[in-house]
Parts: structure tokens; C-alpha cells; sequence
């Protein structure tokens, strides 16, 4: 994978957006592979396909791209709040490539893939309307909280203009395609929000006593359940059916 960006791409466009809409899309269209079936090849929708920008004739996965010179922060800023949350319900809703470059050397410094298994609602903030004197007067955006999401949902093809082994990343992928068998994005909610417990304990292998530690922050989460202890014993057993962790006995885990 060659990270230069190509100069040439860009020469007749003046606008700043359009020359990285131009220059981070042409890369994406040689230089990535679907990381669903490692299909060297990505196909690049025409320009007034509403939502996705790539698919794959492979697998028929569909990818948006997100670029930006700073690196992402806690939050992404998208567009509109209900259509963003009507896309959550749909089969068809892509995943989310985001990508950020450097400017002077012209090179790509972090491509990553959000599987759209850990697109849920509680991840999606209801930014403030706009002012009655905007051209889009009252229009509610909103914001993707990537601090919300575990570091799972994070797959790195680069990271810190490092790339990523192909197979490494197919793997790392296949490994939460389970999440998918919850049709409703708001059932995933409870076992992303378990999965973040588990990678902030960093470690291998825990205990339930240890994920425990963490049932004030998710009734905060879930105001509605007066039983999370319960609830945390039902995901940690998801994760283990479906191949994430390994029960240890005597109430402890490994990450598989």
C-alpha cells in the first residue's frame, strides 16, 4: 500500500474541500481493499450516490469516506440527526473509512474502518439547531461520539503512517461480524457497552468482579435497567458464545 497522496489529482481544482474530497477519494480508489473479503479492489460510486462513496463487487459492503489533515478526535461531525438515525435501522447503511493526511508531505498518516455492526443510536449526539437566519434555518445536525465506541469498532489498514498487514485487519474484522446477527441497532447497545468495560480493565484475562466495577457507568447508560449486574452477566456470555472470549471458570475471562 503506497501512502503518497497524488498531487496531480487535485492541479485544476482551487477549492480547499474539493481538493480533499478529490485527493483522499483517489487514494482510497487505488490504494484500498474491502476489509470484509481483502478485495484488492474498491469501486467508487458516481457523485450523486446519496450515501455511500465505495462497494465492493465482491462482497457488495459499502464504504463512506471521511478525511480530514488533523487527526479524529472524540467526535465526528455528519450530517443530518433523523436521517442518520433512520440509516442505523437499514442493511444497506456503510461503513465508515476515515482518514487523515498530512498536507506537506503529502502522504496518508491514518486510514481506518468502522464496521457498521457498531453504528448504534447511543453513539449518535443531537447537535443544536441552526439559528432561524441560516440559510438552513432550525436544520439539526449531529455528531458520531467515537468516544463511545470501543476500540474494536477501530480498525487500522495505517496507523501513524504504519500499514497494517492485510490479513491482520480481515481477521480483527471477522472477528465482531457476529454483532450483525442483532438486526436492531438498539439491542448491540448493551454488548458494545460491555465490550468498553472489558478494554478498560486492559487486561488479557478478568474477572466478573472486575466489570462489576463499572455498573454505576452503565446504569448512567441505561437509566431504565434496576438489574445490570444481571445484564452484564448476559453480555459476557454473548462474548463468549460468539467466540470474543474464552470463560476461564470460577467467574474469569480471557480475550479470545
Amino acid at each position: 500500500m503506497n501512502l503518497d497522496l497524488d498531487k496531480r489529482a487535485v492541479e485544476s481544482y482551487k477549492s480547499s474541500s474539493q481538493r480533499a474530497r478529490v485527493l483522499t477519494e483517489a487514494w482510497v480508489n487505488k490504494e484500498a481493499y474491502c476489509p470484509n473479503c481483502g478485495n484488492a479492489r474498491l469501486t467508487k460510486y458516481s457523485n450523486n450516490k446519496p450515501v455511500a462513496d465505495f462497494f465492493c463487487r465482491s462482497c457488495n459492503e459499502d464504504f463512506e469516506l471521511k478525511s480530514k489533515k488533523d487527526s479524529f478526535g472524540a467526535k465526528i461531525v455528519d450530517g443530518d440527526y433523523q436521517a442518520m438515525l433512520k440509516r442505523l435501522a437499514d442493511v444497506h447503511n456503510p461503513n465508515f473509512f476515515l482518514l487523515n493526511y498530512d498536507l506537506c508531505s503529502y502522504q496518508v498518516l491514518n486510514f481506518f474502518v468502522i464496521p457498521k455492526h457498531f453504528f448504534v443510536p447511543e453513539i449518535i449526539e443531537e447537535r443544536k439547531p441552526l439559528s432561524i437566519d441560516a440559510e438552513r434555518a432550525e436544520w439539526i445536525g449531529c455528531n458520531i461520539l467515537l468516544s463511545r465506541m470501543p476500540e474494536a469498532g477501530r480498525i487500522f489498514l495505517v496507523k501513524d503512517g504504519q500499514v497494517k498487514p492485510k490479513e491482520d485487519v480481515c481477521a480483527v474484522w471477522q472477528k465482531t461480524l457476529f454483532l450483525r446477527e442483532k438486526k436492531k441497532a438498539e439491542s448491540r447497545g448493551w454488548i458494545l457497552d460491555v465490550m468498553r468495560c472489558i478494554e478498560a480493565v486492559r487486561k488479557k484475562e478478568f474477572t466478573l468482579a472486575d466489570i462489576y466495577k463499572f455498573e454505576s457507568i452503565l446504569f448512567e447508560q441505561h437509566p431504565d435497567n434496576r438489574h445490570i449486574k444481571d445484564k452484564i452477566r448476559q453480555q459476557l456470555q454473548i462474548l463468549r458464545d460468539k467466540g470474543y472470549l474464552v470463560f476461564l471458570g470460577k467467574g474469569r475471562y480471557g480475550l479470545a
